[in-house]
């Protein structure tokens, strides 16, 4: 693997929206002819009626991740086994080929060492740089998880692009 910063945590508050920006990121490379693989987070889960799902951005496919426990259920509503099943379609889509790797939130299950974290290391270990939604507030979680080895962005287009153009340079370097 190249020097270049293959890890970067897309750093969000309440008052960003990385959802979009990865969005319309991968859309913009996968249009471009590149191959974005993941997923990415379509609405919210504390809206009423809660809402959570993921748009696969190498298929277009969605995916819902919400689980509805009924009215006054104070549990997790993560429904592990679709963002297990999500995992899979994602994995199968690095196995085909990807130029990058898109995670959509690095969350409890994450820290823990579980939910879509062996798509990071999978990506890693095929030389495949990884983008994910870190959350400020889970910061001190995100560098114990990387080793403190990724790059921190800010959560705008601007940011994301300067940290593409430099994992892209260097990728084409190594090919050449």
């Amino acid at each position: 693997m190249s020097d270049a910063p293959h890890l970067a945590a897309l750093v969000y508050d309440d008052s960003h929206d990385p959802d979009a920006l990865l969005r319309g990121f991968a859309a913009d490379l996968n249009g471009s002819g590149l191959r974005a693989v993941g997923l990415v987070q379509l609405g919210h889960p504390l809206a009423d009626p809660p809402q959570l799902s993921a748009l696969l951005v190498h298929s277009g496919d969605t995916l819902r991740l919400f689980q509805d426990l009924g009215p006054g259920a104070t549990g997790c509503k993560l429904d592990l086994g679709q963002l297990l099943a999500a995992g899979t379609q994602v994995a199968d889509a690095i196995d085909g080929g990807a130029d990058l790797v898109i995670i959509n939130r690095f969350g409890r299950q994450e820290r823990d060492g579980k939910g879509l974290s062996y798509l990071i290391e999978r990506a890693l270990s095929a030389d495949i740089p990884v983008l994910i939604a870190v959350p400020a507030a889970r910061l001190a979680d995100w560098d114990a998880f990387s080793g403190g080895m990724a790059t921190r962005l800010n959560c705008d287009r601007a940011s994301l692009e300067a940290w593409w153009n430099v994992v892209s340079a260097a990728r084409a370097a190594e090919v050449a």
